[in-house]
């Protein structure tokens, strides 16, 4: 029934669909999945690293996760070059909200901003919707810590544990089992692994094969965004028993 509707983010079709939205969305289940869980005491989000080939380069820098303001940071699944995009406007805007108001941007305000960015794109001729979701780790003095995600057609929603890109659906029944309300960052983290662990594709988890963030708040109450090094995810992989510690050589 797509046919004549889909050429177009413009036209509806007779059952009320916009299929080139939906479309965008099938492009960021096949990315690598992202994973947010919100504890008592901080956020934590998880990413899957896709290596498309052992040639290729392995960047030093964060794939998945990035730091909007110092108190909102967020993990992607999609496209990355329309992720970068999103992500430019949002430091923008976070930026230009501090220096209007001297006070960081509420976290919801951040995200709904970047939603009507998103939207638009899907209300006008000639534009094709941004192919990414993203997951938004924030705290603020209104509601402390939240956990936000969003999708191309500029839908956002609060969540306590949600996930986005490949095998998203499996994920999230297995976070609607296990995900306690008062779980502590630690607890929130070997979940994450866990989950993570059961619904990627590839048959072993590496620490080169992840990404791992945490926000929370340092004993003077200020927020601090900690991305967690490659030696630290081996030594958490293998505390949760999801990989075997490496035999040291005499």
């Amino acid at each position: 029934m797509s046919r004549r509707y889909d050429s177009r983010t413009t036209i509806f079709s007779p059952e009320g669909r916009l299929y080139q939205v939906e479309y965008a969305m099938e492009a960021i289940g096949n990315a690598g999945s992202a994973i947010g869980i919100l504890a008592k005491d901080g956020v934590v989000l998880v990413g899957e690293k896709k290596v498309t080939s052992k040639l290729l380069q392995t960047s030093s820098s964060m794939e998945k996760m990035y730091k909007i303001d110092d108190h909102v940071a967020c993990a992607v699944a999609g496209i990355m070059s329309d992720a970068n995009i999103l992500i430019n406007t949002a430091r923008v805007q976070a930026q230009r909200y501090t220096f209007m108001y001297q006070e960081p941007m509420p976290v919801e305000q951040l995200v709904q901003s970047l939603c009507d960015t998103k939207q638009g794109y899907t209300q006008f001729g000639g534009l094709r919707p941004f192919g990414v979701s993203f997951l938004f780790a924030g705290w603020d003095t209104n509601h402390g810590f939240q956990l936000y995600m969003s999708d191309p057609s500029g839908n956002y929603g609060g969540w306590q544990a949600a996930a986005v890109g490949a095998n998203n659906q499996a994920a999230q029944s297995i976070l609607k089992q296990d995900y306690k309300d008062d779980a502590t960052r630690e607890e929130v983290v070997q979940l994450a692994i866990k989950v993570l662990s059961k619904t990627m594709d590839s048959t072993s988890l590496t620490a080169e094969k992840l990404e791992l963030a945490e926000l929370y708040l340092t004993p003077s109450k200020s927020v601090k965004y900690h991305v967690h090094s490659p030696d630290s995810l081996t030594k958490l992989l293998v505390k949760h028993g999801v990989t075997q510690p490496t035999a040291e050589t005499s």
